[in-house]
Formats: structure tokens, C-alpha cells, sequence
């Protein structure tokens, strides 16, 4: 499991591939609604657009598959910042990464640190369709009379 002293700045995790269906959309929609000319399931010929609300599930999917569940996360207090910049669109292959931007361990709870995080997801062409930026929280490694525990996870040093 990665440590808040696995991550470095400057680092960048990738995402794991997600292709995106007309069926998905579709169904996100039928579930969760979607806005005026968000979704259009009458529009002739034309490609359905995931919400932007499903571009966010999207993307957790992507991380938590990538390297989220992977570390030893303890929540996030929010998103500072979130963008849609293009259309995701079925038939979308995205890719991406979450890219370190700050760290810094917690002054009122040392057992855990705060990670910065922009995240950016793209479609095949590269251009980015939305991203993201927020803080989390994860756990230190424990300490022990001599320093920190042994077994740091090296697998972060070589993403």
C-alpha cells in the first residue's frame, strides 16, 4: 500500500484506460437525469454526451482502478476545481493521469498527510475533457522508535 511518503511532487499516476458506450450514457441517464442538451436520446445520428456528473464517475472509476485503491486513502475534503472542457462522447477512449502539484503532512493530525492533486482526463486525440484538482488525505507511514516503519512501497517511486 503507498504512503502519503510514497508521493513525491511532480509525479504523475495514469489513469486506467475506460472506453465509454452509448449504453452507459444512456443508463447514467435514465438513472440520474441529465441536463438540456446534455443527452438526447432522439437526436438523429448523433453520439450521445455523457453528463458532466458522469464524466466525475467516469473518472473515479479510472483512478480508483489506476492506483487509488492502492494507497492507504483516507477521504478528501472536496473538489477545489472541476472543468468539462470538451464533450465525452460514446464511442470515447479516455486515458489521463492525476499529476502530485503539492504535499504536506497535517498539522492537527499527524498520522495522516495532504496530498494536492490535478487530475486530467483525455480522449484519444489527447485533448482533455475534464479535470480536476483537489486535496486528499493519506496515511503516514507508521512510525517507530527508530523512524518510520520498514517496507516502504517502492512501486510509487517507479510510477
Amino acid at each position: 500500500m503507498r504512503h502519503f511518503e510514497d508521493f513525491a511532487v511532480g509525479q504523475r499516476l495514469a489513469l486506467a484506460p475506460f472506453h465509454v458506450t452509448a449504453k452507459e450514457i444512456t443508463a447514467f441517464a435514465a438513472e440520474f437525469g441529465s441536463l438540456p442538451g446534455e443527452f438526447d436520446p432522439a437526436a438523429d445520428g448523433a453520439l450521445p454526451a455523457a453528463s458532466g456528473w458522469h464524466g466525475c464517475a467516469i473518472f473515479m472509476a479510472m483512478m480508483c482502478r489506476a492506483w487509488l485503491c492502492e494507497a492507504e486513502f483516507l477521504g478528501s475534503p472536496g473538489v477545489d476545481k472541476v472543468r468539462w472542457q470538451r464533450p465525452i462522447q460514446a464511442g470515447d477512449r479516455l486515458g489521463g493521469f492525476s499529476e502530485v502539484i503539492a504535499l504536506r503532512p497535517s498539522k492537527s493530525r499527524p498520522e495522516l498527510g495532504i496530498i494536492s492533486f490535478r487530475h486530467s482526463v483525455t480522449n484519444a486525440a489527447g485533448d482533455i475533457v475534464l479535470s480536476l484538482d483537489n486535496p486528499a488525505m493519506v496515511a503516514r507511514r507508521p512510525m517507530t522508535a527508530n523512524g518510520p516503519a520498514a517496507g516502504a512501497d517502492d512501486r510509487a517511486a517507479a510510477s
